[in-house]
């Protein structure tokens, strides 16, 4: 490595680090909100998409952290692109949490580690380093 992308790369790196914790500290969440909805009056099947997309929220903030820390190491030339995509995926999820769910602190994390994605991803160069 020729160090041209080490400040992208320990960005990248960060941003997927506090999209981990932002997904680990919702799915920790997960039983005392599962419990929540099954005392609440929600229809039964209504209950089973709750959960459900409760789970692929934290599920896919962890699959987008990991495709980060890859394209961080990767020797691939789309990972650029790549980067990119997901740091503006994570600025439409958290445009849609805001939306549905008003601020809070996970939209805090979740902003977070889409901007210092984002600005590795526009530092990155697709060299073959």
């Amino acid at each position: 490595m020729n160090g041209r992308n080490k400040a992208p790369r320990i960005l990248i790196s960060s941003g997927a680090t506090v999209l981990i914790v932002a997904a680990l500290l919702h799915l920790s969440d997960y039983p005392k909100d599962i419990r929540a909805v099954a005392a609440s009056s929600l229809h039964a099947s209504m209950q089973g998409e709750v959960r459900s997309l409760f789970f692929l929220v934290g599920w896919d903030w962890l699959a987008i952290a990991i495709i980060m820390l890859i394209s961080a190491v990767a020797g691939q030339e789309l990972r650029k692109v790549v980067v990119l995509f997901c740091g503006f995926a994570l600025l439409v999820t958290l445009a849609v949490m805001v939306a549905f769910m008003g601020w809070f602190w996970g939209c805090g994390l979740i902003i977070l580690s889409a901007l210092i994605i984002l600005c590795g991803g526009v530092l990155f160069r697709n060299t073959a380093d």
